[in-house]
């Protein structure tokens, strides 16, 4: 995930050789005249099998990581708009490179509930999914923890990839699982607090909440 800041698979050769003999006997009543015998030199016949011919095929392979590498993890709460408190453990991109990475290559959050891309100021811009291998949806807020906007992407390993533009002004960008922003109780209304408490994303916890 790049975002673009405007301010995400022998036969053995057979030689047979053939003899072949013809005897041809004449007789009269008076005379027996008795041909030699002649053998006829037979060519052999060789049959010629092609040699198989192997070619060397080259493989673009992508790199796939089970979870996302290089990232720390931190406690957060989402209080939805009716009032409901979930308790959150995301991992943490905080520095160019690690918003540049996000969630590329990965095939699971690693039991974390999602992403968190955090900017020092308000930004505007846009995400792409190059490289990324999962569905995802993502929600925006504001420094206030106030909620944006969120929409979903898709997967995209090769080149054009779509651009999804952000809402204005937003300072932190919540990626999960497509389709479960509703389960952390992100949503129209919901206020997301984000701690510096580190967490356990292997810690079992019950529909995304702590």
């Amino acid at each position: 995930m790049i975002l673009l800041v405007s301010l995400a698979a022998c036969a053995s050769s057979a030689t047979t050789e053939t003899t072949l003999t013809s005897t041809t006997t004449t007789t009269t009543t008076a005379i027996t005249t008795t041909l030699p015998t002649t053998t006829l030199p037979t060519t052999p016949t060789t049959a010629t099998i092609p040699t198989p011919v192997t070619t060397a095929s080259t493989v673009t392979t992508t790199t796939i990581a089970t979870t996302p590498v290089g990232f720390t993890s931190v406690a957060a709460t989402v209080t939805s708009a009716d009032g409901e408190v979930c308790e959150l453990c995301l991992w943490l991109a905080t520095t160019p490179d690690q918003r540049a990475r996000g969630l590329m290559s990965a095939i699971s959050l690693g039991g974390a509930d999602g992403m968190a891309f955090v900017y020092p100021v308000p930004h505007t811009g846009s995400f792409w999914m190059r490289n990324t291998l999962m569905r995802l949806s993502i929600a925006f807020f504001a420094g206030d923890g106030t909620h944006l906007g969120e929409f979903d992407m898709e997967p995209c390993t090769s080149d054009p990839c779509l651009h999804y533009s952000t809402p204005t002004g937003f300072t932190i960008a919540i990626e999960t699982t497509q389709g479960d922003l509703p389960q952390l109780g992100i949503g129209p209304g919901s206020v997301l607090d984000l701690t510096d408490l580190p967490c356990d994303p292997s810690a079992d916890r019950t529909d995304g909440t702590g």
